[in-house]
């Protein structure tokens, strides 16, 4: 073979090792930019994030983990970071948590608050507004809005008028016990709610208050209340709760003394415990429903509207509606709605 074929041949390997080089740099490229791609932009970096702190009364009731489910959901597929806590009906803990919140820079707070009339709570969120958190606070309310952006509330004075106007429709007269949560807003309300349309009505001198109880709104805090409250308290034959979980440890507390009378229970939530109670237990009369779920895609959706600087309303109201034991088959006892 001369040397001219040789060096032909040795420049056509040449540039065939060349292309393959070239080749597999670009594929190399184009996997780094894919790379590149997902890490800083399909995933932020931990600066780009936004960032949400949620914290509520307690985790020790379905409705706060539904509700926060919720806000989770939302946050995660824009690929931000959720931190939640749980003070546990505790109003040191939960400022605790209001001021780790701002150690961590979030941009939003949504708060469903232990104590609404606590000074501790109101001025770790006017500290949380100075620096530029957006406040939401849910299902309840504090005692002045002024550092709240937006408060989310079912209609709870509502809730109680429907309670209310059913014992009003299905009874003559009752003796009345109330399970209250004296520091909670919501219950306050639900609770006025009850009191204003059994007072208000024309069959009012028929219907009494004969005592109340404040039971936090937790079934174990209720059941030996009211156990205690049928043994050596006043007679009464209707008990109206702040929520289902009271109503669910007072409907225990009936059963606990195998009580043989009627007492009528009404509450507020459309939990599903309450719901699967008012298929079977015949003491279990209404509850009020409302939807954790609604409550949490609305919050985090306004969340990110305060963030991204755009108008929001100050309160926003949802609607309830009543559950009782003869419209049960309508609704799905499984779960919230």
């Amino acid at each position: 073979m001369n040397l001219s074929k040789q060096k032909k041949q040795h420049n056509l390997k040449f540039h065939h090792k060349t292309r393959i080089l070239l080749l597999s740099e670009l594929v190399f490229a184009a996997f780094f930019i894919s790379i590149v791609y997902v890490t800083f932009i399909a995933y932020p970096s931990q600066n780009d994030q936004v960032k949400i702190g949620s914290t509520y009364m307690t985790m020790n009731n379905s409705f706060f983990p539904v509700l926060n489910e919720q806000i989770a959901n939302y946050v995660e597929d824009h690929h931000d970071r959720l931190y939640n806590r749980d003070p546990a009906l505790i109003v040191n803990k939960q400022v605790e948590e209001l001021h780790a919140f701002i150690r961590q820079g979030v941009d939003a707070i949504i708060i469903n608050p232990v104590d609404g009339n606590s000074m501790k709570i109101q001025n770790a969120l006017r500290l949380a507004k100075k620096r530029g958190i957006k406040i939401i606070v849910v299902d309840s309310q504090m005692k002045s809005a002024r550092y709240a952006d937006c408060t989310i509330l079912s209609d709870n004075y509502r809730a109680g008028q429907l309670c209310a106007q059913h014992l009003l429709r299905h009874k003559r007269s009752a003796q009345i016990l109330l399970l209250e949560h004296y520091s909670a807003y919501s219950a306050n309300n639900r609770i006025k709610g009850f009191t204003d349309t059994i007072k208000n009505s024309s069959q009012s001198q028929n219907f009494h208050i004969v005592d109340k109880i404040n039971t936090y709104g937790q079934s174990e805090i209720t059941f030996p209340l009211v156990e205690r409250a049928l043994k050596k308290g006043p007679k009464f034959n209707t008990i109206m709760a702040l929520n289902d979980q009271a109503a669910v440890g007072a409907l225990a507390a009936i059963d606990e003394v195998k009580l043989k009378r009627q007492i009528d229970v009404y509450s507020v939530d459309g939990s599903e415990n309450m719901k699967k109670l008012l298929g079977v237990n015949h003491n279990a009369i209404a509850t009020s429903a409302q939807t954790p779920l609604n409550m949490g895609k609305t919050a985090v959706k306004i969340a990110y509207k305060l963030i991204a600087g755009k108008k929001v309303p100050k309160k926003i109201i949802l609607p309830v509606y009543l559950i009782t034991n003869k419209n049960i088959n309508h609704y799905n006892v499984l779960g919230w709605q």
